[in-house]
């Protein structure tokens, strides 16, 4: 019997995508179908009708932020695989295969490569850095799957992260086993970089992964971030 995979997806005030994404995942999932877990952090428009019409199952959040709303996804989920995805990236067509076959083969946790939905030079070489199997290149845009076991042996996201939570968690996983870099891409939204200028955001964002690795606490990197960023949503 294949793998069961559950996709869970953190969301706040994100009526205006989540529709066609989860009808996108069950489209170009693959067989079996997965498990589709919304996560709502107390969004206040549309975003919960939206995802309720669209198939998949919502689950209000008793914390907002995205490492309780995964985490308490995680713990709601019955899949063997956890499939952990932001809601405005898209993973290619068939994904439900690959992260079979990485398990299959021996990986109890690994991402994609990045790819954006706008053609900026800048975007576009990020994208390509993600082909680098470097943990300070993983960000949870570019997705994550993890087995159900291993995730709950390292307590999941650690919920007192409101930034870099993704990447602590890969450094992680990366401790405890093999780590899958699949050769295709997550296709993710632009959106952010388009409203703070591209090479001002990826600057700030590459300042922000150097002041973590640092040691700079929590409350600094999330002020910075709210000053620095707009659309920002922790």
């Amino acid at each position: 019997m294949p793998y069961s995979v559950s996709i869970i997806l953190p969301t706040y005030n994100e009526a205006a995508s989540i529709g066609d994404l989860l009808r996108y995942l069950q489209t170009a999932a693959g067989e079996p179908a997965p498990e589709l877990l919304v996560v709502d952090g107390g969004s206040t428009d549309d975003t919960v009708a939206q995802a309720q019409q669209a198939g998949a199952t919502v689950l209000r959040s008793p914390r907002k932020g995205r490492a309780a709303q995964l985490n308490y996804g995680a713990q709601q989920a019955t899949g063997e695989i956890l499939y952990f995805l932001h809601a405005d990236s898209y993973p290619p067509p068939g994904f439900l295969a690959d992260l079979r076959r990485a398990v299959a083969q021996g990986y109890g946790s690994g991402c994609y490569r990045l790819a954006f939905d706008h053609g900026h030079w800048f975007l576009r070489f990020s994208a390509w850095c993600t082909r680098f199997p470097f943990t300070c290149l993983r960000f949870g845009d570019q997705s994550l799957f993890v087995r159900r076991a291993l995730f709950g042996q390292l307590g999941g996201y650690r919920e007192e992260l409101q930034v870099m939570e993704d990447q602590e968690l890969v450094a992680r996983l990366r401790a405890r086993g093999p780590f899958c870099l699949l050769p295709r891409a997550v296709t993710t939204s632009a959106r952010k970089y388009l409203a703070n200028g591209v090479v001002r955001l990826q600057s700030i964002f590459m300042l922000i992964v150097l002041l973590y690795w640092a040691g700079v606490s929590q409350p600094n990197l999330v002020r910075l971030y709210r000053r620095l960023i707009r659309q920002g949503k922790l």
